[in-house]
C-alpha cells in the first residue's frame, strides 16, 4: 500500500471524508484528542465522554507545554526530550502518520502539529475537528485508550521557526509580525489575561478568527492568500506570529502551511512580551 495515494503530502489538514477511508483501508494511524480550554481542567472527562474511535488524550498544559518564568510566557515549548517521552506515551513510532484534533475550532490541535511538525513527525490536522466528525455521522467510542509506547526519535528542530522577545522587537524592521490575537485585545482595548492590554510596536492584525468558516473550518487557500497579503506578506516575504501565549499563534503558522508560506512563531507571545520589562507597548491600529 502506498501511503502517498491516500494522504497528499502538500496540505497539512486532512478531511473528514479522507481520514474515514483511510481508517477504511486499514492505514496504519495515530489519533491525538487534544482538547483543551483555558482556564479549563476539563479536557480530559470530555474526551473520555467520547472521542473518534483510537484516539488517546493529550493534555497541553502538561505535555505540549513547559513551565518557567513569566518573561518566558504561559506556554513555553517543552524540552525536546520531555516531548519525546510524550510522543512514546501516546505510542508514536517512527514513520506513523500522526492525525490531531479537538472541538475549538482546531486551536489546540495546531499546537500539537507544530510541535510534532518541527520535529519530523508526519502530522495532520482534522479540518473542523469533532465537531466535523459528528456531524459526518462518525462513531463515537468513551473511555480511556492506553496504546502500546511507541518507540519514535524526534527529530532536533534547527530553531529558525521560533523568535525571541529580543527578535521579536526587531522583526517588523525586515519582515511581518503578525498578531493572531482578537482585534480588541490587539488596539489594547481589553486584555483578560496578561499584566498589560496593546501589541507589540510594528506588528500586524490578523486574528485567526477571520481565516476560519463558522463551523470551524480553514477557509480556503485563496482567502487565507489574500488575508496573508493584505497585511504585507508577500511571496518572499519574511513572517512570524505571536498571540497570547504561543497557541493560537501556531495556527497561524499552520495557516502558512496551508497556502506554502514559512511562519515562526514567538512562543512566548504576549504573555512573555507583557512581563517583559521595559518592552514597548502600542495601542490602536496598525502601527
Amino acid at each position: 500500500m502506498v501511503l502517498m495515494s491516500f494522504m497528499p503530502l502538500t496540505t497539512p489538514l486532512i478531511s473528514v471524508d479522507h481520514l474515514r477511508t483511510m481508517i477504511d483501508a486499514n492505514v496504519p494511524l495515530h489519533l491525538l484528542d487534544v482538547r483543551y480550554r483555558l482556564g479549563h481542567t476539563d479536557g480530559h472527562d470530555l474526551y473520555r465522554a467520547g472521542h473518534i474511535p483510537g484516539a488517546v488524550y493529550v493534555d497541553l498544559d502538561t505535555e505540549l507545554a513547559g513551565h518557567g518564568e513569566p518573561q518566558e510566557g504561559r506556554h513555553p515549548l517543552p524540552a525536546h526530550d520531555e516531548l519525546q517521552a510524550a510522543a512514546r506515551r501516546w505510542g508514536i513510532s517512527a514513520g506513523d502518520t500522526v492525525i490531531v484534533y479537538d472541538d475549538a475550532r482546531m486551536l489546540p490541535a495546531s499546537r500539537a502539529w507544530w510541535a510534532l511538525h518541527r520535529t519530523g513527525v508526519d502530522v495532520r490536522v482534522l479540518d473542523g475537528g469533532l465537531a466535523a466528525w459528528r456531524d459526518a455521522g462518525g462513531e463515537i467510542e468513551t473511555g480511556e485508550v492506553l496504546p502500546e509506547p511507541g518507540d519514535v526519535t524526534l527529530s532536533e528542530p534547527s530553531g529558525d521557526d521560533v523568535i525571541s522577545t529580543a527578535e521579536a522587537a526587531q522583526w517588523p524592521a525586515h519582515g511581518v509580525l503578525l498578531d493572531a490575537r482578537a482585534s480588541e485585545r490587539y488596539r489594547g482595548e481589553t486584555e483578560p489575561i496578561d499584566p498589560i492590554a496593546g501589541h507589540i510596536p510594528g506588528a500586524r492584525n490578523l486574528p485567526i478568527a477571520d481565516l476560519l468558516t463558522s463551523d470551524g473550518h480553514f477557509r480556503d487557500a485563496d482567502e487565507i492568500t489574500e488575508a496573508f497579503e493584505e497585511r504585507g506578506v508577500a511571496e518572499r516575504t519574511r513572517v512570524a506570529a505571536y498571540c497570547g501565549s504561543g497557541v493560537t499563534a501556531a495556527q497561524l503558522a499552520l495557516a502558512g502551511a496551508i497556502i506554502g508560506r514559512d511562519v515562526s512563531v514567538y512562543v512566548g507571545s504576549w504573555s512573555a512580551w507583557s512581563n517583559t520589562p521595559d518592552a514597548k507597548i502600542a495601542t490602536g491600529e496598525d502601527s
